[in-house]
């Protein structure tokens, strides 16, 4: 198997190795987990090996390639493991002759197609396609799936399966697993599911699935149950909190209704995780909840009912240990009485947007708290001295309320075991606090802030995320930058140069030192940061010529230098392509830029870890970080021009890909590759010296929502092919050379006058001028090779834009679903 290389697999590892029979000497069994890489060629020895049983490739690193044909020649293959490899493309044919398996798994991979030829594999007990690219439906006719009568595990997770959940799953009677999670499938659950009484564990999150409740009541084997994101309504059968096996109940964000009522039961019920949250409960929490002896993390957040939420319900919880009431009213009188009684032993205790006025005392008396959060509240007032104390806090969230300073003595907080501290957007005011020994992240944009960042900053080996934007600071950024991966220094009075200190072992990602003061040069060890993913410096002074040297960082998404002192040629040195191959916003608008952009200047930008859905709309791009079983998504604020405003976003865009030369001293033509970048949102190449015609490739851009090209020397026509971008909501081509007839279409027809105007020789609506009786220019017709270049797909996607100001920390609690994915949504 020299095709490959395996220098890295160690033979003497438990989990690496060869087998072979006895007897005859023939290899029976191979397992090489993370330590292949390079091909798995189709005339490979592996293939060779007839008298393999048990096959498993995990977690290889092979190249992006199809899945060879000849794995069907191993026919007396019982196990074949290929799980998080890279292929690509269908499964072939030739696995339906592996009639001996009975597990297989092809999850984590890049496979697509409908669901694979698996007829013959009736002995199959194990099946997992899950977290692949597989399509359409479970019909009977079309799958052989109700064939596989011996399956007890079916994993179909992270696909695009689009079709209704068919009643024939009923046959397969011997399922103990059964994953369709993260797909489309919708209607009504099947009452046929009612006869899967082997099932332990159910999973169809995040689909759109309807109707009232499942008929689950029946089966009694089930131990985890999850319905999490999908549209249910009706109410929550009351027998379902007794289900003799039931652990784990996860029903958040559907359209449930009624009251939460917990039946008096004479056996304690077995629930350990129950999530309700986001649903449409009315009514008070029905006693007698204390049947939930054995519960450890409940979720009862943003119920929607009116009445408020006493704590007093949870004294019998003895067990509770994550407890979550975010969104709902919380009483007054449990929050502020120390003798109340609660359970003492919570260690996450989330209550972000209760409305709650007064810091609670109740926490006083929760020493084995780790987590709180009392974000997005109107608390007002100093944070009290006893807080810090608390012997085993970890996490605080404060951000969102009214609070003006901290209580107590210095060393209070310094001594504190407080790890993560976020007090955003409140009224903070004064010197920037010393902070705890054992801080990791420390975020408190959007307060009142004075003085310069203290350089005690620098003395805390463990902190790696600084957020101090959108505040009052003055004086010269500490040259620790470097050691920080997330650091956020935007709208603030600094001096001075950006620290040119950053070694090759820099673990920055993010850089946002942006509406600042800052003079001199980009530091040129910044190429050093090859986790830099997005770096922002916009509004400041800095001199410099275009970073072309930046190009060489491999995962840099953003890039926003706008309104600076930049100066010299854009056209990249060869005058070939740009580079930057990752970007998907790059604004170097309002400078002092020359040059002009050479026709392969947009080729190769391919950055493609976002997927388009059927809305049009992207997955965020987030930052995840783990704290214990809790984690936070990161997200950037920044500004851009936008439909002719330039303003800082104020609202999550989930998708956004901008290109942005605005405003410099650019001349030539607009690359005809342009129209390769065919997610691009935003076009503004304005106020610049560009000649020539319009691109006809332009009209590829079918995301394109705002296109402006006004204040340049362009002439011609517009091409026709703009009047039908669906999506355009602003186009300026005003203060140009243009002629001809508008393009008409609904999107043209919107715009107003000053959109056009400018160009002597254009005429049709919007503007006065009407073409009538005259002979408008013929319009120019594509050549052949721009119909080649439409069929090119560059996968060229947007970031995600935060609230402002500074960045948003969303919540995202891993509630025992195995890996979070961001929730889609349209724009």
């Amino acid at each position: 198997m020299n095709e490959f290389d395996s220098s890295r697999c160690n033979l003497t590892d438990p989990y690496n190795g060869v087998w072979c029979d006895n007897s005859t000497g023939v290899v029976t069994k191979l397992q090489l987990r993370e330590c292949l890489s390079g091909n798995l060629k189709p005339n490979s020895s592996l293939f060779r090996l007839h008298h393999l049983r048990y096959l498993s490739l995990r977690h290889n690193n092979f190249n992006p390639s199809s899945l060879p044909w000849e794995f069907g020649n191993l026919s007396r293959l019982e196990y074949l493991s290929l799980t998080n490899n890279s292929f690509v493309g269908q499964v072939p044919s030739s696995f339906n002759s592996l009639s001996l398996l009975s597990h297989l798994s092809l999850s984590q991979n890049e496979l697509t197609g409908s669901f694979p030829l698996v007829r013959n594999l009736t002995k199959l007990s194990f099946l997992s396609l899950d977290n692949n690219h597989f399509y359409g439906t479970l019909n009977p006719n079309s799958t052989s799936l109700f064939e596989l009568h011996h399956l007890r595990y079916l994993l179909l997770s992270y696909n695009n399966f689009n079709s209704s959940i068919p009643s024939e799953i009923g046959i397969l009677n011997r399922l103990e697993v059964f994953s369709l999670s993260f797909n489309d499938f919708s209607g009504q659950v099947p009452p046929t599911i009612s006869n899967l009484t082997s099932l332990t564990e159910l999973y169809l999150i995040h689909n759109h699935l309807t109707g009232s409740f499942p008929p689950v009541q029946n089966l009694t084997m089930l131990s985890i149950l999850y319905l999490t994101v999908n549209h249910f309504s009706g109410t929550i059968p009351s027998s379902l909190f007794t289900m003799p096996s039931l652990s784990i109940l996860g029903l958040r964000e559907n359209d449930l209704t009624g009251s939460i009522e917990f039946p008096n039961s004479s056996t304690p019920s077995r629930l350990e995780f129950l999530y309700l949250g986001n649903n449409h409960f009315a009514g008070k929490i029905i006693e007698p909840i204390s049947n939930l002896i054995n519960l450890t993390h409940l979720d009862l957040s943003f119920l929607n009912t009116t009445y408020p939420v006493d704590l007093n319900l949870f004294s019998s919880l003895k067990s509770l240990l994550h407890l979550d009431l975010s969104g709902n009213s919380i009483s007054p009188a449990s929050l502020d009485d120390t003798n109340l009684d609660i359970p003492i032993n919570p260690e996450i205790l989330l209550l972000q947007g209760c409305r709650i006025t007064e810091f609670p005392n109740i926490l006083k008396i929760l020493d084995k708290l780790e987590f709180i959060d009392l974000s997005d509240n109107i608390i007002k007032g100093k944070v009290p001295e006893w807080l810090w104390k608390l012997p085993r806090l970890n996490t605080v969230f404060l951000s969102n309320n009214s609070f003006n300073g901290l209580e107590g003595p210095v060393d209070v907080l310094v001594n504190s075991s407080v790890k993560n501290l976020f007090m955003e957007r409140n009224y903070f005011e004064g010197a920037v606090p010393i902070l705890p020994l054992s801080i990791n992240a420390f975020f408190a944009s959007g307060n009142s802030f004075t003085g310069s960042i203290p350089l005690s900053i620098c003395s805390y080996r463990s902190l790696t995320q600084l957020m101090l934007g959108y505040n009052s600071l003055t004086g010269p950024i500490p040259q620790c930058l470097s050691n920080f991966t997330f650091v956020n220094l935007r709208k603030n009075n600094l001096e001075g140069s950006i620290p040119d200190a950053f070694h090759i072992s820099s673990s920055l990602q993010s850089l946002d030192v942006g509406h600042n003061l800052l003079t001199g040069k980009l530091p040129r060890s910044l190429q050093n940061c090859s986790s830099l993913e997005f770096l922002v410096a916009d509004h400041n002074m800095i001199e410099d010529t275009f970073p072309f040297w930046l190009k060489a960082l491999p995962n840099l998404q953003v890039l926003i230098l706008s309104s600076n002192k930049l100066y010299g040629s854009i056209s990249p040195p060869g005058q070939g392509p740009l580079g930057f191959p990752e970007i998907r916003i790059f604004d170097i608008s309002d400078n002092k830029f020359t040059g002009s952009l050479p026709p392969t200047y947009f080729v190769n930008w391919k950055a493609s870890s976002l997927m388009m859905n059927e809305d049009r709309g992207l997955y965020m791009v987030y930052t995840k970080k783990t704290y214990g079983i809790l984690s936070y998504i990161h997200i950037e604020t920044i500004d851009l021009q936008y439909k002719g405003l330039r303003q800082t976003q104020t609202r999550v865009l989930t998708s956004y890909a901008t290109i942005d030369f605005s405003g410099n001293r650019i001349e030539g033509q607009i690359p005809e590759s342009i129209g390769l970048l065919k997610a691009l949102i935003a076009l503004n190449l304005s106020k610049n010296a560009f000649t020539g015609h319009i691109p006809l490739s332009i009209s590829n851009l079918g995301e394109l929502e705002s296109l402006d090209l006004s204040s340049n020397q362009l002439s011609g026509t517009i091409p026709s092919g703009i009047g039908s971008l669906s999506f355009l909501e602003y186009i300026n081509v005003s203060r140009n050379q243009l002629k001809g007839e508008i393009p008409q279409g609904t999107q043209i027809i919107g715009q107003t006058q000053s959109s056009f105007e400018g160009n002597a020789g254009l005429c049709g609506l919007p503007l006065q001028e009407t073409c009538f009786g005259t002979i408008a220019p013929p319009r120019q017709q594509p050549p052949e090779e721009d119909k080649e270049e439409e069929e090119q797909v560059l996968n060229w996607k947007g970031v995600g834009i935060g609230y402002g100001p500074g960045v948003l920390l969303g919540l995202a609690i891993a509630q025992a679903i195995g890996s979070y994915k961001p929730e889609r949504s349209s724009r």
